[in-house]
């Protein structure tokens, strides 16, 4: 089946089996390779991709089923060399170690940030219980998301 689905502002159309993930449909089809492919299950959280605004997990969602949607993903975050607020936080406040998780983490606390602009940390703990680190112990996740509330007017670089 021939599918177009709006990721980060492109149209992207392609030709794919019915059963396609969206997952693979962004790592295959633009390649946009930040998008990780963990668990395939749903547990880990490192595919979260924002539809519509709403984290998503890419592995649970076929492709077919996103067209006419907005598909956000990791790569629309920083614009123009400069980072986004929540991308910083995570520098600033060593929220990565490994990184696999990051990209589904940053979706996740980037789509909390835009519904409630100054969470709670158990706001912010509740939004990342669907995705698991399992290097940093959430501490650093949680400092960042909360760095990323209070300089969200900031000009942050790359």
């Amino acid at each position: 089946m021939n599918i177009s689905i709006n990721i980060n502002g492109e149209t992207v159309t392609r030709d794919v089996e019915p059963r396609t993930l969206l997952v693979h449909f962004i790592r295959d089809t633009p390649g946009l390779t930040g998008t990780h492919w963990g668990c395939d299950t749903s547990n880990c959280g490192a595919c979260v991709v924002q539809m519509d605004g709403q984290p998503l997990k890419s592995c649970t969602a076929l492709a077919a089923m996103c067209e006419g949607h907005e598909i956000r993903t990791v790569e629309a975050l920083e614009v123009d060399g400069k980072l986004d607020p929540i991308q910083q936080g995570f520098h600033e406040k060593h929220a990565l170690q490994c990184g696999f998780c990051t990209p589904g983490m940053l979706m996740t606390t980037r789509a909390l940030l835009d519904e409630n602009p100054d969470p709670t940390e158990a706001e912010i703990r509740m939004a990342i219980s669907g995705s698991i680190c399992r290097c940093t112990g959430y501490q650093n996740i949680v400092a960042a998301v909360r760095w990323a509330a209070e300089n969200a007017e900031a000009e942050v670089q790359s």
